[in-house]
């Protein structure tokens, strides 16, 4: 696929299921991070990757922080946020990690993560895999957080639900581009 259609036809895909992707194509979606801007190089980023049994624990983690920000959620509530993560085969938390540095503020670090998290999303559809961005308030949690070791300096950018399609994929929409840029 070229990077044109990549762009300009990538849609989200939120029923995906097993293979895992080949060892290839991980390695390719890893790399795209790679060429995200980034101002100074610093690449203010780092990637968990959670696959098998892994993605359990993760669900776990996603329940005790449901339960600790409301004691009152029912087992049905709490069997959901465990599942959240079996959705995939494969999900990578995404984390911009800052560096402190002269000439680059930490929202440009932040956006430079999210480029590079970008760049998966891309990558994966690229090779006729399934992806979903996926944030929610389970990224901002201090629980998750402590619980996938992130620092005090670290942010959940996002959740990547990478798989085969499962289901069906759409289009995206027309987008009338000329309406959002104007000379100045």
């Amino acid at each position: 696929m070229d990077a044109l259609d990549a762009l300009h036809l990538r849609s989200s895909v939120p029923k995906l299921g097993d293979p895992l992707p080949c060892q290839e194509m991980l390695e390719n979606i890893y790399k795209a991070a790679f060429s995200a801007a980034d101002h100074a190089v610093l690449r203010p980023w780092r990637f968990l990757v959670v696959k098998g049994v892994s993605r359990e624990k993760l669900g776990e983690l996603f329940a005790e922080a449901g339960v600790a920000k409301d004691a009152s959620l029912d087992q049905a509530a709490i069997e959901k946020l465990r599942g959240k993560p079996l959705r995939a085969p494969l999900v990578i938390v995404c984390i911009s990690s800052f560096k402190p540095h002269p000439k680059v503020p930490e929202i440009e670090q932040d956006l430079s993560a999210g480029a590079a998290t970008q760049n998966m999303l891309l990558a994966a559809f690229a090779q006729g895999l399934g992806a979903m961005w996926r944030t929610g308030s389970l990224a901002y949690d201090p629980i998750v957080k402590s619980g996938l070791g992130l620092s005090t300096v670290e942010k959940i950018i996002g959740f990547l639900y990478i798989g085969t399609i499962n289901g069906g994929t759409k289009r995206p929409c027309e987008v009338d581009v000329q309406s959002y840029f104007q000379e100045w």
